[in-house]
């Protein structure tokens, strides 16, 4: 589960001198001749803030536990997962993949995500074979400034303490923000949509397989803020919890990640403490490569007090 509290302030992480080489080697998977009737992988995790796996990497390393069980041909087109319980980012992840079904164009994978011998996470793929047929797209929105025309992030969060800062430079994916991020201060005006253009910091290599798996990893990213971004609520507010639910994410055509994606987002509801966002992912050609929808906890003890005392009779 990912999952942060703005209660805690995040600790530094140990020094990375090569981000994207750490998200190759927790994509590096290494397999194991214990099995049963499953594949079993183990892969390393990141260091994190809180000390807690970041979602989108469990994400990508299931994704790519999947893979290695299909042939080549056979590539990803859709995933359905549930964040269980908080990973353990001091830890390695035990994966165990069942090879549900192999049809003439269809596989299905389940791939279960261990720690201490419970999971963590839990998520069926499809894969098929790439042929011809009917196709159409969405086009990329209109009026998008480019990256190039936008300030990076260490930049926007120029008051941040340099060791706060720190944490957003060792991640391997670059952000740029269309509007201003919301990690110290709320959207104004309050809007349930935004864009973020995003790679990786440097080169990945050609395998398409690594940029199938860092895509679900960029998934992860962002694709909570239009929920805040609605409700006022910046990522510092005082108590504030935010927890992945599940997610889905739909591979339509391949992109490479080391070049340039714009993540077009949205909120189209929230309720119960629960907000649901939808994403949208364009080449800088502007074609359709992905689509995601995650929906989310979020608490605002404040808020949720007050809401609690005005439903008593």
């Amino acid at each position: 589960m990912a999952e942060t509290s703005g209660e805690t302030a995040p600790e530094t992480p140990a020094e990375e001198v090569d981000p994207v080489a750490a998200l190759l080697r927790v994509l590096d998977l290494s397999s194991s001749d214990a099995r049963t009737t499953e594949d079993i992988f183990t892969g390393e995790s990141q260091v994190m803030p809180q000390g807690r796996v970041f979602g989108g990497q469990v994400l990508a390393q299931a994704t790519m536990a999947a893979m290695r069980t299909v042939p080549a041909e056979r590539v990803p087109h859709s995933m359905h997962g549930y964040f269980l319980r908080p990973g353990d980012s001091s830890r390695n992840i035990t994966f165990s993949v069942d090879r549900i079904h192999d049809g003439r164009s269809f596989s299905t994978r389940r791939t279960q995500a261990f720690q201490n011998g419970s999971p963590i996470f839990s998520m069926i793929a499809s894969f098929e074979d790439e042929d011809p047929g009917v196709e159409h797209a969405e086009p990329m929105p209109d009026g998008i400034p480019q990256p190039e025309d936008l300030p990076g992030l260490e930049q926007q969060l120029s008051g941040l303490h340099p060791l706060s800062r720190r944490i957003f430079s060792a991640n391997p994916i670059e952000l740029r923000h269309v509007t201003a991020p919301i990690y110290l201060e709320p959207s104004d005006p309050a809007t349930s949509r935004q864009a973020v253009w995003a790679r990786t910091r440097s080169a990945l290599p050609d395998d398409p397989t690594i940029h199938r798996a860092a895509l679900a990893f960029l998934s992860d990213l962002t694709i909570q803020e239009p929920v805040l971004r609605a409700h006022g609520l910046a990522w510092a507010t005082p108590g504030l919890k935010v927890a992945s639910l599940d997610h889905a994410m739909w591979w339509h055509r391949f992109a490479r990640v080391d070049e340039w994606l714009l993540y077009v987002q949205e909120s189209p509801s929230a309720r119960g403490g629960r907000g649901l966002s939808t994403g949208r992912i364009y080449d800088r050609a502007g074609t359709l490569v992905a689509s995601v929808a995650q929906e989310i906890m979020v608490r605002v003890p404040d808020r949720d007090d007050a809401a609690g005392q005005r439903r008593r009779p």
